[in-house]
């Protein structure tokens, strides 16, 4: 990857999720996978690309710590989650507030905080805990082909 590409998706990065430790040192290639492009980190998958824009797989958020963004689900949504189900408003028990329609989260289970999926807000965060509807598109989630994909 060029020095001024790295530089743009380390600014990119850094400005939604904060400073990501060591990922400047660090080998990157890019790669396309299952019609996705992807960034692969000392050979794990740590970033997809997503209507031009980087966001962290679920390695990814695991790798780095990430913690913005994020929708928590209760015990009862994550046997759908992981099975690639979108997340409905019932089975969210919280959601970062600063969270808008379009921008892409970071759904974890309420018992252990770890990360299930990835996926797009169809609502602002403030709108997702409620009685009905759907809330978040799933885009990538533990489990799928993108996650059982080997190098």
């Amino acid at each position: 990857m060029r020095k001024s590409d790295r530089k743009k998706l380390f600014e990119g990065m850094e400005e939604k999720f904060g400073k990501i430790s060591h990922l400047e040192d660090s080998k990157i290639e890019s790669a396309r996978a299952d019609d996705m492009e992807v960034l692969i980190v000392e050979g794990k998958i740590l970033f997809f690309k997503y209507e031009e824009d980087w966001h962290p797989t679920v390695r990814g958020v695991l790798e780095y710590g990430i913690n913005e963004y994020v929708v928590v689900v209760d015990q009862g949504a994550v046997k759908f989650v992981i099975n690639g189900a979108d997340i409905m408003s019932p089975g969210i028990v919280s959601a970062d507030p600063v969270i808008k329609e379009g921008d892409i989260v970071v759904i974890k289970e309420e018992a252990h905080n770890k990360p299930l999926a990835i996926g797009k807000a169809l609502v602002p965060g403030t709108q997702m805990v409620a009685d009905s509807g759907k809330a978040v598109e799933s885009l990538h989630y533990v489990g799928d082909e993108f996650w059982n994909l080997e190098l």
